[in-house]
């Protein structure tokens, strides 16, 4: 049996229980298919795009939280190697959000922003873990 570590344990329960926020997407997605929700085209591919991006990442996200849990990685290493690819699951798909939220919406607002933030922290924990477990 796969002995975790009491931050690991509580890390993976707490994101597990995220899932219902991307439900919760998933039945607002429904609601713009429908017509149920006035949106632009614009709007409607952004929103899918962060459903899907949050969808995806938090799926990664705890296969991180496990291998890490596979290194000697120790300190801010071990936190970024664990969570960098689950803090870039919630600034990919909020840039994606608020980003297209506003009536009429054509373009990217200002929370376009975390698009880049996000993409640095899945980089910066993919990578970290990596050479984490490479290293033995």
């Amino acid at each position: 049996m796969l002995e975790l570590t009491e931050a690991a344990r509580v890390t993976a329960g707490i994101v597990l229980l995220t899932v219902v926020t991307i439900e919760s997407g998933g039945a607002f997605l429904l609601r713009v298919a429908a017509g149920g929700v006035p949106t632009t085209e614009f709007q409607k591919s952004f929103y899918r795009a962060g459903h899907a991006h949050a969808g995806v990442l938090v799926t990664l996200g705890l296969v991180c939280v496990l291998l890490a849990e596979a290194t000697d990685l120790g300190g801010f290493a071990r936190w970024l190697a664990a969570t960098g690819v689950l803090v870039g699951a919630i600034l990919l798909p909020a840039g994606f959000f608020f980003s297209a939220m506003g009536r009429g919406r054509t373009r990217p607002g200002r929370a376009a922003v975390l698009f880049p933030l996000g993409g640095l922290a899945i980089a910066a924990g993919v990578v970290t873990l990596g050479v984490g477990l490479l290293r033995g």
